[in-house]
């Protein structure tokens, strides 16, 4: 990731706007910003929440609260907890979420 013609300045989570987005199960909610190219998002996935679509877009995902699961098309899964993070590269491994219980992240790609 090359970081270019980005000044200096904070964001305050909590006045972004929330955008809604259906899983199979559940919902995403969303707070993005957008800084060129660069995506950086809160979300919190609710309970029950499973991806409607294997995402192939690279991200560096952290989370901060929660339980995470992410399966791989190859069928691997990985749980993240609090503290916890993983990174993919753009087309590098399908991958979608789910979470039984809730998950807050912060994620940029």
């Amino acid at each position: 990731m090359r970081i270019t013609d980005l000044p200096f300045n904070t964001t305050d989570w909590s006045t972004v706007q929330v955008t809604e987005h259906p899983g199979v199960t559940g919902k995403a909610l969303w707070r993005t910003q957008q800084f060129g190219e660069i995506r950086v998002r809160m979300v919190e996935y609710t309970a029950g929440y499973l991806a409607d679509h294997w995402c192939q877009k690279g991200h560096v995902l952290f989370c901060l609260a929660g339980e995470l699961q992410t399966e791989l098309e190859d069928g691997r899964t990985f749980t993240l907890k609090p503290g916890m993070s993983y990174q993919v590269a753009d087309g590098a491994e399908p991958h979608r979420s789910s979470t039984h219980r809730g998950a807050t992240l912060f994620i940029v790609d």
